[in-house]
C-alpha cells in the first residue's frame, strides 16, 4: 500500500512538472533562465518554501 502511495505521488509530482512547459513552453523556458541566473541562496530558499508548503498541505489533508 505505502508503495502504491509513493509511486502515485511521484507520478502526480511529473505530471504538474510537465504541465507547464506543455501549456506555456516560452513562460517555462523565462522561469528556467531566472532560475539558472538565481543564486545558491535563493535557489535553497524557494525550495525551502516549496517543501515547507508541501508539509503544510499533507498536514491539513491529514486531519
Amino acid at each position: 500500500m505505502l508503495e502504491t502511495t509513493l509511486i502515485a505521488a511521484i507520478a502526480l509530482v511529473f505530471i504538474i512538472e510537465g504541465i507547464l512547459p506543455f501549456v506555456f513552453p516560452n513562460a517555462w523556458k523565462r522561469m528556467m533562465t531566472a532560475a539558472v541566473q538565481a543564486s545558491e541562496k535563493e535557489l535553497r530558499i524557494m525550495g525551502l518554501v516549496s517543501i515547507t508548503i508541501g508539509m503544510l498541505v499533507l498536514m491539513f489533508l491529514s486531519e
